[in-house]
């Protein structure tokens, strides 16, 4: 691997790092899928109850979309492991699910924490990995994530040390204040300065691997690990990502999910 440094100021206002680029491919690449979340918007909206189902196991056209999330990576020859963060409660569970499954990469469970940064942080302490060598984080509940968007950020994060998908920003974009009487807009953001983030987010070991360890120092917690990243120091590059590839949330996205295999494409994550 070649590495060329500069000279960087540190993001966190201490002395100038070493900025590093990278000009080779990684020697395997790893996923962590955290999929410790409670699922309180879909419990809301759908009124379920307590102890039912995380919305992982909800079913698309039959299929857990866990499973469908799985398949999709499983398709890339590339990835060699996928890491899954569970609630201590759902391990068995999981265990029982994935013995089920013939899928190619070697799939292992990890007890998550209360936050997905927590979650991540543990399923990071089980990996063993290289310089070398591309993590990628992908949320559980993103089932139309295709080969395309995969390997591209893949080779992002080869390439640059941090790469995330993204989509443009299509509506305008305002920032607000929160008030007693409301929000008040007290800017409107370019949009031509926006994306909007997905997943996966893929990094090189030693990039998120520093990221969360100084996180974790510091008592940080951030909106995904991205943030992390930018808070170290490292710039993070942006590949396209799909309108599709939507995050199920809710049971209208359940919906939409549905309608996207029914009527859509229906594109598998082929290699």
């Amino acid at each position: 691997m070649t590495v060329q440094q500069t000279n960087k100021p540190e993001a966190r206002g201490q002395e100038p790092v070493a900025a590093l680029i990278y000009t080779s491919f990684p020697v395997k690449v790893v996923v962590i899928i955290p999929a410790a979340g409670l699922g309180t918007r879909m419990a809301a909206q759908s009124g379920a109850r307590s102890g039912q189902p995380a919305k992982q196991f909800a079913e698309i056209a039959g299929k857990p979309i866990l499973l469908h999330t799985l398949e999709r990576f499983a398709a890339v020859p590339e990835v060699s492991d996928i890491y899954i963060a569970v609630r201590d409660s759902e391990t068995g569970r999981m265990h029982e699910f994935l013995s089920s499954q013939k899928l190619r990469p070697k799939l292992h469970v990890v007890i998550g924490g209360d936050h997905r940064q927590h979650s991540v942080a543990n399923a990071l302490r089980e990996i063993r990995a290289t310089d070398d060598d591309v993590i990628l984080v992908h949320d559980a509940v993103r089932p139309f994530v295709d080969a395309e968007i995969i390997r591209n950020v893949i080779e992002g994060a080869a390439a640059q040390g941090a790469a995330i998908a993204g989509l443009p920003a299509v509506d305008t974009i305002k920032q607000v204040e929160r008030t007693a009487n409301g929000a008040i807009i007290t800017s409107t953001v370019p949009r031509e300065r926006v994306v909007m983030a997905q997943t996966p987010q893929g990094f090189r070991y030693p990039v998120i691997k520093r990221a969360f360890d100084e996180a974790a120092q510091d008592g940080f917690v951030g909106t995904d690990e991205a943030s992390l990243v930018e808070r170290s120091g490292h710039q993070v590059a942006v590949v396209m990502g799909s309108p599709r590839n939507i995050k199920i949330t809710t049971p209208s996205d359940l919906e939409l999910a549905e309608f996207y295999f029914h009527h859509g494409d229906r594109r598998k994550a082929i290699g």
